[in-house]
């Protein structure tokens, strides 16, 4: 990685794209891939890909491109590092349980190691092999177990007070799917998901699309 130059926000959003391009050409046996034929498959140039991964270092050789499986292992452990993430989440609901159930987050190193809810009908049941912890021991878990990231997925009334909370008991990174914008004033870092609205944008597409015809 280069030192002292700060890596901006699009490369680094750009980089879960490649892996999951690569992965794709890993799962057909492909052993070499060149910054054109990557291009290709998606829709970027060559050169924006090479200045990418240049930041990182040196990926490829000159004359025969990148070698699949190592172009892989390298941008993964970019993301996740060697040992990966311990991730929780917080809120059994519907969706905390489709993704505790979600295997691919183990796969790309972010492994989920406890699963909290408020509701007693839901402590003591397992999700693929969590089983469901009170939130009343969140503080001492996190603790104990050095928890890297808490995904949240708890009604917009709670979300802040439990963020506070997690943060202070020293959870590194929130990834948050509640229904507001969370902002903290501890200097971690936030991702807010909304999944309603990608779901609003292709609702306008599919609408100027039919207008359009």
């Amino acid at each position: 990685m280069q030192e002292n130059k700060r890596i901006s926000e699009a490369v680094i959003r750009r980089l879960p794209r490649y892996l999951r391009y690569i992965g794709e050409l890993k799962e057909i046996g492909l052993q070499k891939v060149s910054s054109a034929e990557l291009a290709e498959k998606m829709s970027m140039t060559a050169s924006q890909i090479r200045q990418d991964f240049s930041y990182f270092g040196d990926f490829g050789q000159q004359g025969y491109g990148y070698n699949v499986d190592q172009l892989y292992e390298n941008i993964k452990n970019i993301l996740s590092g060697d040992e990966g993430f311990s991730v929780i989440i917080i809120g059994a609901g519907n969706l905390g349980t489709a993704l505790a159930k979600y295997n691919n987050f183990g796969k790309k190193g972010f492994h989920i190691t406890g699963v909290f809810d408020i509701n007693p009908k839901l402590i003591g049941k397992t999700i693929n092999g969590n089983v469901i912890m009170s939130i009343d021991m969140l503080d001492d878990y996190i603790r104990k177990n050095n928890t890297d990231i808490a995904i949240l997925s708890l009604p917009r009334s709670e979300t802040k007070d439990i963020a506070v909370r997690i943060v202070d008991a020293g959870i590194k990174g929130l990834f948050n799917f509640s229904p507001m914008d969370l902002k903290l004033s501890h200097d971690i870092p936030i991702e807010n998901i909304h999944l309603s609205d990608s779901l609003m944008v292709l609702g306008y597409k599919i609408k100027k699309y039919s207008e359009e015809k």
